[in-house]
C-alpha cells in the first residue's frame, strides 16, 4: 500500500515530466518555423514566420475555449462529444488517467500538453500552402481546425470515443494529428492551386515542373533537428507517467525507438534520391527524418529498436516517391512536402503499428485511417470554400509576385538584399 508521501511525489512527478514535454513539444513551434523559413523563397520569409506565430496563439484559445472539452469531457455519445467550455470550476484537480484508476496528473498539466498537439496539426497545413495564402483567410481557417475540427475526431480516439472503443490504436498522432494535418493541408491546395510559374503547359500539351528552391538550408537543417528533439516530448510525453520503474523504462524503449525511426527515414530517403538521381537531395533527407517521426509516432513502445529502424526506413524510402508523384505527376504544389510527410508516412505508421502490437488489428487501423481522412477532408472542404467565396483565400498575381512579405506583413525578413 503505498503512503500519501509516495503518491504525492508520485503525482508531483509525473506532472512534471507532462509539463517538460510540452514545453519541449512547444519548441517544436520554432522547428516548422525554421524548417518552413527555409524552404519557402526570401520573399515570403517573413510571413511564413508570422504565420507559424499566430497559429500557435490561436490553437492555444481555441483549444481553451473549445477544443480541450470537445475532445474529453465524454458525453453519453461515443460520436457526437460535448461542446462545454474550458471557462470558471477548479481545472487543477487531479486527473484519472490510468489503467489502474490512480490519479496521474493535473489536469491543467494534460491541456497544456495536448494544445501543442492541436497546433501541430495546423503547422503541417502552414507549409503546404505558402506562398500564395492570404494570412487572415489561413488563421480564419485554424480558428475551425484547432477549435473543432481536430478536437471532434481527437475524441473518437482520445477522448474515449468509438474509434476508442473500436480498437484503434493511434499512440501519439500518427493519424489524429500528422493525417489530420495533411488532409486539411490536401484540401486547401487544390482549392488555392500552385504557385504561378510552378507548372507550365507547352505546346505539345506537356507540363514542365520548375523546381522553386528555397531560400536557406540552414534554416530547414536547424528546423529538422529542432523538430526531432521535440519529438521526444511528442512521443515520450505521451506516455503521460515516469514515476514507477516499469514506466520509465517504457519512456526509455520510447525515446530509443523514436530516434531510431528518424535515422532510418533519413538513411532511406537519401541512398533512394542517391540511387535515383545519382545526387543526395538535403531536402528529401531532412524530409526522410520527419516522415521516420511521423511513421513512428502511432506506436513508439512496442517495436524492437531494430523494428522502429526498418519502420522510419520505409518511411523515408515511400516520402521520397510520395514528393516525386505529388510534384511531377499530380502537378499539386506543395512547397515544404507536408502532404507526403504527414499524410502518407502518417497512414503507413497506423498500418505498422499491427508489425508489433498484438492488439492491433489491420482492419480497425484501415477504418480508422477512412474514418480520419474522411471527415477532415469534407470539414476541411467546406470551410475552405466559404473563405475562398466570401474574403478569398488566394493572393493576387501581382501580390504574389511582389511577395507574401511585402503585402501581408509590410516588411521583408532580408531587407538588405533586396534590390531598390
Amino acid at each position: 500500500m503505498e503512503t500519501s508521501q509516495t503518491i504525492q511525489l508520485a503525482y508531483a512527478l509525473d506532472t512534471f515530466y507532462l509539463l517538460i514535454s510540452g514545453a519541449l513539444m512547444m519548441w517544436m513551434a520554432a522547428g516548422f518555423a525554421m524548417l518552413e523559413a527555409g524552404l519557402v523563397r526570401s520573399k515570403s520569409v517573413a510571413e511564413i514566420l508570422t504565420k507559424n506565430v499566430a497559429l500557435y496563439a490561436v490553437a492555444c484559445v481555441m483549444y481553451m475555449l473549445m477544443g480541450y472539452n470537445i475532445m474529453y469531457d465524454i458525453s453519453s455519445s461515443s460520436i457526437i462529444p460535448s461542446f462545454s467550455l474550458f471557462l470558471g470550476g477548479d481545472h487543477s484537480i487531479a486527473q484519472v488517467g490510468a489503467s489502474d484508476g490512480s490519479i496521474t496528473h493535473s489536469k491543467l498539466a494534460d491541456f497544456f500538453f495536448q494544445v501543442v498537439f492541436a497546433a501541430t496539426a495546423m503547422s503541417i497545413v502552414s507549409g503546404a500552402v505558402a506562398e500564395r495564402m492570404k494570412l487572415w483567410s489561413f488563421l480564419a481557417f485554424a480558428i475551425i481546425m484547432t477549435g473543432f475540427i481536430y478536437p471532434v475526431q481527437g475524441f473518437w480516439k482520445w477522448g474515449g470515443g468509438f474509434l476508442q472503443q473500436l480498437g484503434f490504436l493511434d499512440f501519439a498522432g500518427s493519424g489524429l494529428v500528422h493525417l489530420t494535418g495533411a488532409t486539411a493541408a490536401l484540401t486547401g491546395i487544390l482549392l488555392l492551386g500552385a504557385r504561378k510559374g510552378k507548372y507550365n503547359r507547352r505546346e505539345s500539351g506537356t507540363v514542365h515542373v520548375k523546381a522553386i528552391p528555397g531560400s536557406s538550408m540552414p534554416l530547414a537543417v536547424l528546423g529538422t533537428l529542432i523538430l526531432w528533439l521535440g519529438w521526444f516530448g511528442f512521443n515520450g510525453g505521451s506516455e503521460l507517467r515516469i514515476s514507477s520503474i516499469s514506466e520509465a523504462n517504457a519512456v526509455s524503449l520510447i525515446f530509443v525507438n523514436t530516434n531510431m525511426a528518424a535515422a532510418g527515414g533519413c538513411l532511406g530517403a537519401l541512398l533512394l534520391a542517391r540511387l535515383w538521381f545519382g545526387k543526395t537531395d538535403l531536402t528529401l533527407g531532412l524530409n526522410g527524418i520527419l516522415s521516420g517521426l511521423v511513421a513512428i509516432t502511432a506506436e513508439p513502445l512496442t517495436p524492437t529498436p531494430g523494428l522502429a529502424l526498418a519502420i522510419g526506413m520505409i518511411a523515408g524510402l515511400a516520402v521520397v516517391i510520395a514528393i516525386l508523384l505529388m510534384d511531377r505527376v499530380l502537378h499539386l504544389d506543395d512547397p515544404v512536402g507536408a502532404i507526403s510527410v504527414h499524410g502518407i508516412s502518417g497512414t503507413w505508421g497506423l498500418l505498422a503499428v499491427a508489425l508489433s502490437n498484438p492488439a492491433a488489428k489491420l482492419s480497425t487501423q484501415l477504418l480508422g485511417i477512412v474514418v480520419i481522412f474522411t471527415w477532415v477532408f469534407i470539414t476541411s472542404l467546406l470551410i475552405w470554400l466559404v473563405l475562398k467565396i466570401t474574403v478569398g483565400i488566394r493572393l493576387t498575381e501581382l501580390e504574389e509576385y511582389e511577395g507574401a512579405d511585402v503585402s501581408e506583413i509590410g516588411l521583408e525578413a532580408y531587407p538588405e538584399f533586396v534590390h531598390k
